[in-house]
């Protein structure tokens, strides 16, 4: 019989511009589970960490997977709704703002919000297209299972980001029955403003069709990640223009209002109100995030993407953390305050602790590429 016990080992190879990270044996980018030190699951991790010229600066895994997004590009199709005017014809504030950019909790705040929202652009929750669902809090699942609640669209953990669609949709003189669709203006706004900011052509970014039913993107994760360096550097751009001053306030909505984005004991709100407006983050369905660092006097704005290759939220939360914590990022106390989301510890029944999870990845510091390899892989 041969039982697997924990071990370290990592060995890269790097070739090729934007660098490929190749890898041998056992020696993975992983996450694993164990009970007893008996390793019980393995969970692949890729990272890109990048900068504001689209630098690839560390990776984890293949920092270049094909990655969909999902509601990790709700920022940047808040900034699709900001292009529209809707924020200040319909006198959206921050706090809606943050709302657009959110995969809520559906907790009584997050709904009446999306509900003021509706009625300041005078529109109907019968034309929102998201559905309802089960609620992202498990307190807000039992609140509604004792009450025999049943979820209608105001209730989706979308729905800032569908109203901002139909305030978007109304101020570009379109249609608000069909807003969600793939060849609605307001759809065609978001496409152009995901390709603008990540760089990409047309053909390079991929479409399909999210859970809340509005087109999503997939691109490469660096690609993810230098649109949430964009979002960071857009804070401190003296020389903004419409896109960096939009993008400003996302991230400033974003950080100002972490309640809006997440909800009570979630990690996106947690995050972002232990780092105190130094960075935001989103969190992406399947095992997808995006941070956008602001620039300190030590370092210039970066954007971090992951993926967790199995779709795993646990595991994606703790390997954010192990990325932030190994490119020192904050301070300690910061950090600590999300320790339970870091070292996670698997628990019975009974309440024992039975194993625990470790972080078998390293985060790989990328070298520039010589000039000659960037021109050969350049087309």
């Amino acid at each position: 019989m041969h039982i697997e016990i924990l071990c370290s080992g990592h060995r890269s190879v790097t070739r090729g511009y934007r660098t490929c990270y190749t890898v041998k044996g056992k020696n993975e980018d992983v996450l694993i589970t164990d009970r007893g030190g008996v390793v019980e699951s393995k969970y692949r991790i890729h990272a890109a960490v990048v900068d504001s010229q689209g630098n690839l600066q560390y990776a984890v895994g293949n920092p270049s997977r094909m990655t969909l997004a999902r509601s990790a590009t709700k920022p940047f199709q808040t900034l699709a709704i900001l292009q529209t005017g809707a924020a200040e014809r319909f006198s959206y504030d921050d706090a809606d703002v943050a709302l657009m950019c959110a995969s809520h909790s559906s907790e009584p705040r997050h709904i009446a919000r999306s509900q003021e929202m509706l009625k300041k652009a005078a529109l109907r929750e019968e034309d929102m297209a998201c559905g309802g669902h089960v609620p992202l809090s498990a307190v807000v699942n039992r609140a509604w299972i004792k009450k025999d609640f049943t979820p209608t669209a105001i209730c989706n953990n979308c729905s800032g980001k569908h109203v901002g669609m139909m305030a978007g949709a109304l101020c570009m003189d379109s249609t608000v029955e069909d807003y969600y669709k793939p060849g609605h203006p307001m759809q065609q706004r978001v496409m152009r403003a995901v390709e603008e900011i990540s760089g990409l052509r047309q053909h390079e970014v991929h479409w399909t069709i999210d859970g809340c039913n509005l087109p999503t993107p997939a691109m490469p994760l660096c690609d993810l990640a230098l649109m949430y360096a964009k979002l960071a550097e857009a804070c401190d751009d003296e020389a903004a223009d419409d896109n960096q001053v939009h993008l400003a306030r996302v991230h400033q909505s974003m950080s100002s209002y972490p309640e809006m984005v997440g909800g009570e004991g979630r990690f996106c709100t947690t995050l972002m109100q232990a780092y105190g407006g130094m960075l935001v983050g989103k969190l992406g369905a399947d095992g997808c995030y995006g941070i956008a660092v602001r620039a300190s006097d030590e370092a210039r704005a970066v954007g971090i993407a992951v993926k967790v290759e199995d779709g795993n939220i646990e595991i994606l939360y703790a390997a954010v953390m192990e990325i932030l914590d190994k490119l020192n990022f904050g301070t300690k106390e910061m950090r600590m305050a999300l320790d339970h989301f870091h070292h996670l510890k698997i628990v019975n029944t009974a309440g024992v602790v039975t194993g625990g999870v470790t972080h078998h990845f390293k985060l790989r510091k990328v070298q520039p590429p010589v000039e000659e390899e960037k021109n050969a892989h350049t087309p």
